[in-house]
This record gives C-alpha cells, sequence and structure tokens, in this order.
C-alpha cells in the first residue's frame, strides 16, 4: 500500500506520494525527507518483534493452562518424573517457555519474514514440529509419564492460537504500513530500467514492507528523477555516493537492481561500506517468475552458487493436491447443495432457459472438457457474441465487457459475487479441474497463445487463482498471463491454502468481477 501522504505533482498524472520529495537541485545534495511520521526499518522491527513476544507468550500460556484444565479441570494433578513427580501447572509454563525458545530460534519473529507472505507461517509450524520430536526425546530420557490427552489439546490450539495471533498482528501492520508507518525506508541502485522496474514492483506489492526513499543511478545518467507508475522518486545519489545517501536519508536498506557494469566487486565493497551503519545490502534476482522457495544457495570452496529447482508437474505433491481437492469440493457440493437449489430457483424465474451454463474448456494437456456455471447470461449469449466484439474491452484473446447487454439481472449479482462459479466444484471432483490453478480458457483463446503462454497448460485450471485474487476482469492480459505462468512454475500446497482463504476474503468486497 502507498503511504497516503501530502503530494504535489510534477505534470500531468504524476503523483508524488512517497514521501520522498523531488529536489530540482544537484542530486547528490537532497536533504533527507520530511516524513517525520516514518519509523525506521530498525525502530519498527524492534517494536514489532517485543509485541509479537508478548503475543506468542500470552497465547502460549493461555493454551497451556487451558490444555490442563480441559483434561483434568481443575484438580492438582501431579505428573510422574522418574521417581518423583511435578505439577501439570509447572510443566505447562515450562513447555511454553520451551515452545518460545523454538519460535525464537526458527526465526519466526524475524523482521525479513514477518509481516508478509506465507514464510512467517511455515516457521511456526516447523519450530512446533520440532518442539514435539525434543520433547518426545526429553520425557523417554527423564521417564516423564504426562497424558497423551493434554498433548491432543494443547499441540493444535498453540499452533491455530499463534498463526491467528500473528495473522491478526499482520493485519494491524498493514493498516499502519497504509498510512506510511513501520516501513523500512530503501534506496534501490542500479541502472534506470531496473531500478523503475524494482520500484514499480515495491508499490504494487500490497503491504510492502520498503518505503522507497530515493534512487542512486550511474554518474552517466543524468535524471533528476525515476517514474516508476504513478509515482515520482528523487534520484538522491551517484552509484559512488550511495553510502553518504544513506546516511543522509537515515536508510535501512539498500537494494541492487540488476546486474551492474562493475560486477560482483562492486557489490561486496558496497556491503563492506554499509556494514559501518549496520545498513542492508538486498540483491534483487534477475530470474523472473521464480519463488523463494526454489533458490537454494550452496556455496562451494567460497564460490556462491544459486541452485534454482526445476518445476514439478507430477508427483506426491500433486497427489495430494487430488486428494485436498476431493475433500473439499465434496464437503462444499454437500454444505452448498441448499444454496444450489434457492439459487436455481432465482435463475429459473428470473428469464427463461436452463439454470446451468455448459460450455466447453481446455484442461491440462490441451484435454477438453464441459464446464458448468450457473447461466447469468439470456440462452442467445453465444450466437449475439459476434455483435459485440468491436466493443470488447478485454485484453489479448480475451472479451470482456463491463455492462454486457446479455447479462441478466439475476446474472449481474451471480457474477458480482462469482456464484456463478459455483457449480465448478463438479468439474473440481470429476477431475476436470482443481480448486487452485490458471484460468480455464476457451479454443479460441488458446488458439491466440504464443509459445511461452501455452506453459498455462501444462496443471489443471482452477476454480480459483491468482487471477481471481489480483483483479480479475480488470486485470489486463499481460498480467494475466504473468499469474497464471507464475503460478504454474512455483504452486505449492501452502501457496493453494492461502489463495482459498484469500478468495473467500475476496467474496466479501469482489473486486473486478463483472
Amino acid at each position: 500500500m502507498s503511504p497516503l501522504d501530502d503530494s504535489a505533482s510534477l505534470g500531468a498524472g504524476v503523483d508524488l506520494r512517497s514521501p520522498a520529495r523531488y529536489y530540482p537541485a544537484n542530486r547528490s545534495a537532497h536533504p533527507r525527507s520530511a516524513a517525520a511520521t516514518v519509523r525506521s526499518g530498525e525502530q519498527w522491527a524492534t517494536k514489532y518483534h517485543t509485541l509479537l513476544c508478548i503475543s506468542d507468550a500470552t497465547v502460549l500460556v493461555a493454551v497451556s493452562l487451558a490444555a490442563q484444565i480441559g483434561r483434568f479441570g481443575f484438580r492438582d494433578i501431579d505428573v510422574s518424573v522418574g521417581q518423583s513427580g511435578i505439577g501439570y501447572g509447572f510443566l505447562s509454563l515450562a513447555i511454553a517457555a520451551a515452545w518460545m525458545l523454538v519460535l525464537g530460534v526458527y526465526g519466526s519473529r524475524d523482521a525479513r519474514v514477518v509481516g508478509t507472505g506465507s514464510d512467517e507461517y511455515k516457521r511456526v509450524i516447523s519450530a512446533t514440529t520440532t518442539l514435539l520430536g525434543l520433547l518426545a526425546i526429553t520425557f523417554l530420557v527423564f521417564k516423564v509419564d504426562i497424558a497423551r490427552g493434554y498433548f491432543a489439546l494443547a499441540v493444535p490450539l498453540g499452533v491455530v492460537g499463534l498463526i491467528l495471533s500473528r495473522w491478526a498482528l499482520r493485519r494491524w501492520l498493514m493498516r499502519q504500513r497504509a498510512f506510511g508507518h513501520y516501513l523500512s525506508r530503501v534506496i534501490v541502485l542500479g541502472r534506470h530500467r531496473d531500478v523503475r522496474y524494482v520500484i514499480n514492483q515495491i508499490h504494487k506489492k500490497s503491504g510492502a514492507a520498503y518505503q522507497v526513499v530515493g534512487a542512486a543511478l550511474p554518474s552517466s545518467d543524468s535524471r533528476l528523477s525515476v517514474i516508476a507508475g504513478s509515482t515520482a522518486v528523487p534520484v538522491v545519489s551517484t552509484i559512488d555516493s550511495v553510502v553518504d545517501a544513506v546516511r543522509r536519508f537515515e536508510a535501512d536498506a539498500v537494494i541492487v537492481a540488476g546486474p551492474l557494469k562493475r560486477g560482483s566487486s562492486y557489490v561486496q565493497k558496497l556491503g563492506w561500506r554499509l556494514e559501518e551503519s549496520r545498513t542492508e545490502l538486498v540483491l534483487a534476482t534477475g530470474l523472473t517468475n521464480v519463488a523463494g522457495p526454489r533458490i537454494h544457495s550452496r556455496p562451494v570452496e567460497g564460490l556462491p552458487l544459486m541452485h534454482v529447482e526445476l518445476p514439478q508437474y507430477a508427483g506426491a505433491k500433486h497427489v495430494v493436491k487430488r486428494l485436498l481437492d476431493v475433500v473439499l469440493s465434496a464437503s462444499a457440493l454437500l454444505v452448498l447443495a441448499p444454496i444450489f437449489l434457492v439459487l436455481a430457483v432465482l435463475i429459473h424465474r428470473d428469464s427463461p432457459g436452463p439454470v446451468l451454463f455448459r460450455q466447453e474448456r481446455i484442461g491440462r494437456a490441451g484435454e477438453k472438457f464441459v464446464i458448468f456455471k450457473f447461466r447469468s447470461m439470456v440462452v442467445t449469449a453465444e450466437d449475439e457474441l459476434d455483435g459485440l466484439l468491436e466493443r470488447n474491452e478485454g485484453a489479448g484473446v480475451l472479451f470482456k465487457m463491463q455492462d454486457d447487454p446479455r447479462v441478466t439481472r439475476a446474472g449481474q449479482w451471480l457474477r458480482r459475487y462469482s456464484l456463478d462459479e459455483l457449480p465448478q466444484l463438479w468439474n473440481v471432483l470429476r477431475g476436470d479441474m482443481s480448486l487452485v490453478g490458471p484460468r480455464p480458457p476457451l479454443q479460441r483463446e488458446v488458439d491466440g497463445y504464443k509459445d511461452r503462454v501455452h506453459r498455462r497448460l501444462y496443471i489443471k485450471p482452477g476454480l480459483t487463482g491468482m487471477w481471481q485474487i489480483n483483479g480479475r476482469s480488470a486485470l489486463n492480459w499481460q498480467d494475466s498471463v504473468r499469474l497464471d505462468l507464475y503460478y504454474v512454475e512455483n504452486w505449492s500446497l501452502a501457496g493453494d491454502l492461502i489463495i482459498l482463504w484469500r478468495t473467500a476474503r475476496m467474496l466479501k468486497n469482489p473486486v473486478g468481477a463483472y
């Protein structure tokens, strides 16, 4: 989210929303930004770390005591340890303390992972799994006879409590960042094209932890600002004088955007010079559409090698994905059956024609299948399409029209809240589709694909996906393709669960649905 500070304009269409102002003077002598409300990265990280510690401790103590009360009531019960015994109250506090320690060891409160992405939650789960193993060994060695029912309550409640508390804190942090608080001040360094790309990506990311206060370009580049979208970021230094700019602007990090002509030796020397100011050095990889979990650094005799795992389109993970599809789609069909009946009656009364709309779509590996949707248009919609092609508002091979005259009255709210898509749960159960995946295309769309776009067909299309939670019909063709290809090459089970959760949230406030 972009900080909502006062802004000025630089010509038409340029909104200076960043707290860094545009200074039309010598670029090596810009004063520090006047955004006093913005904390430095070190300050907010320290405060947020403290909040996480308090939150984690509160949850773990409450869960441990709740598990004790749930298993034994309010009785004073001892657990045997060898030839002696200790109270469950003491044991509960000891387990909570150990849990806190392991969460810290696993870096679940590290400023680089909290507040964005799924890595924070993954570390919480990994830490809990490790704790269970350590406790099992400890109890075996010291002959601690602890009730299994106690653990059956404490562990699930602890994991759920930790994740929910961190989710709530993350929501609070996102609201703070919307107003320019709790952001790390960064200077982006590199060639103009690379700097602009990195700044654009930071601004596009909702809840991004960075606030770009300036750019550093080669001395041969005379630009005074970098225009990224609707924001103008001032050029505060050259590549050679960036360390001085770090001190003036009290930057928390320097992001190196792409390769530099001076090579790795410059980056190494820059890192040495930044050590004195405790400023982080961040390298933006040139590997587009490659998610972090696929990248592994493995040093060999002092030579840092970056290994990039190839995308997996078969194997055990896909078996688990299919199992998840079957269980969740079957459960949803049973639970939603009464709603299906009500919607069918409303559609039938609204306009003549069948309740369900059937259409041929293209699935994995180019296989054709029939998709099911609640009918949201008049029966003659397909025949009327040719007459509307000139009014197409979509991009690429997509046909989209915000005020499509073929949409019925019931269809308008069915589409707005994606209720017309619900019958595709049957496609998921049959195996034609998955719960999460690329958007299911028509044959005419596939016929217009360029070579790389065909990679969308490497996995099953989805009932929801990256396109659903990032704007739907409001997306242009390039962004739609980029998001789908990113998912195809980087999908994970944890990522699928996050997309499903975000889809449920999107239904409350639909964006780009028409």
